[in-house]
């Protein structure tokens, strides 16, 4: 089946550009395309698309609120940033948010159709600039390294995660199928009771810390 794309952008010649690539790929859908993230709002979660491309810098509301939004009234929907931003923190407050990737606006159309086809089979596309800005947000040092309860595979897997791979490229460096590592993304995600890429980065490069011993108490007499 078709994937079920919308558009959120105000941009009218950049949405009705993304109509037509769309519109021309055999294997999406589009539906509609919005200008505003108060359109999106009225009609999004009665009929949810598969994927929702978002630009940030919205009239009105802007898209990382949308998202915030959005995920609350149609959690099933995944949503891929499109935008020129590549500030740290708007990155960051999207990818908190709930959107599930993120892409610059120079993103070649052959790329951005891969990515989009990504997010629907599981995937986290992010363009590598912003990859290793999502890294660059958690590192103070050295990586710490993965954590121990993963297994060699996993711990190999998130190591390539954290440099920004995507799953598809980290398929073809083990041999392995998409799923296959799609599969072990999600153990990941399990064994460290995180949600996204993202969180998972962030303990790959910080890991919480043990917790504290208690401290004997002394005894009043």
């Amino acid at each position: 089946m078709a994937i079920t794309v919308s558009i959120v952008e105000d941009d009218a010649g950049v949405r009705d550009g993304l109509v037509r690539l769309l519109r021309r790929a055999k294997d999406f859908c589009c539906l509609e395309g919005y200008p505003s993230a108060e359109a999106a709002l009225r009609a999004l979660p009665a009929a949810p698309p598969d994927v929702v491309l978002m630009d940030i810098n919205l009239p009105g509301m802007n898209g990382v609120e949308c998202v915030r939004k959005l995920k609350v009234e149609a959690p099933s929907i995944q949503i891929v940033m499109l935008t020129v931003y590549e500030n740290p923190e708007q990155i960051f407050e999207a990818l908190t948010a709930g959107a599930t990737g993120y892409l610059l606006k120079q993103t070649p159309p052959d790329e951005l159709l891969a990515a989009l086809r990504e997010v629907h089979r599981g995937g986290a596309p992010m363009s590598s600039q912003i990859a290793r800005k999502v890294v660059q947000m958690f590192r103070t040092g050295a990586p710490a390294g993965p954590p121990a309860e993963l297994s060699p595979r996993e711990q190999e897997i998130l190591e390539r995660l954290a440099r920004g791979d995507l799953i598809k490229n980290i398929a073809e460096q083990f041999g392995s199928s998409f799923d296959t590592v799609r599969t072990h993304i999600r153990r990941i995600y399990e064994k460290l009771h995180v949600h996204s890429r993202a969180q998972a980065v962030a303990q790959y490069l910080h890991p919480p810390s043990p917790p504290r011993p208690e401290t004997g108490r002394t005894m009043a007499h």
